[in-house]
């Protein structure tokens, strides 16, 4: 069973389908990660707000994008934003949460040997790293190692899900003006039913 990491689905798995191996989606073990990363940069932008360092707080801002991104992903002028990350702040606070999120990121793609010594040696760095949010969720990775572990031995996701409630979201857009909530559930069968209709070929 594939979810996030909210513990009503570890509840409802347990009772109703206790044979069931639990499975947490990668991307919502990443997202675990970005959101501390921001709230990292959230926390030092105001710091240097309250503190009256302009510079600092046009260098947090300017951050934003580049630290939660791919790498790969970036923009030239996030590539030199991330670039110059090592110095945003005194004691590195924002570098070394980032360096965390790519290592978190990256383990979730090695094979389940590797992937169980870099999660170990993970918790211990961000456990130890003095960043409040990162040793927050370090302890929340502790807790959910096993089914972490257990997402990376499987392979398995929520890709498939997730892509068919973002179609049923253009579909609900598509359906503006529609006077019945019958003819939307029709187009939502229609484009995500996986039929086969076959239009009459015209005559000539």
């Amino acid at each position: 069973v594939t979810g996030d990491g909210a513990k009503w689905i570890d509840s409802c798995v347990k009772e109703h389908c206790p044979n069931a191996e639990r499975v947490l989606d990668g991307f919502h073990i990443v997202s675990w990660m970005t959101g501390a990363l921001d709230d990292v940069r959230k926390r030092l932008w105001n710091d240097a707000r309250r503190g009256g360092d302009q510079e600092g707080v046009k260098r947090m801002r300017g951050v934003k994008y580049a630290v939660l991104k791919n790498p790969d992903h970036l923009t030239d002028r996030q590539d030199e934003s991330l670039a110059a990350l090592r110095n945003t702040d005194p004691k590195g606070q924002l570098y070394r949460a980032w360096q965390l999120k790519e290592l978190l990121r990256n383990l979730l793609k090695h094979p389940l040997g590797q992937a169980t010594a870099e999660l170990k040696h993970w918790v211990f760095w961000a456990s130890h790293s003095r960043i409040p949010e990162i040793v927050e969720l370090s302890q929340k990775i502790r807790r959910r190692r096993p089914d972490i572990l257990r997402t990376i031995e499987l392979g398995y996701s929520n890709a498939r899900l997730e892509a068919f409630n973002n179609r049923i979201k253009v579909t609900i857009r598509m359906a503006y003006g529609f006077h019945h909530v019958d003819n939307l559930i029709a187009l939502i069968m229609l484009r995500c039913g996986g039929l086969d209709i076959r239009l009459p070929k015209p005559t000539t």
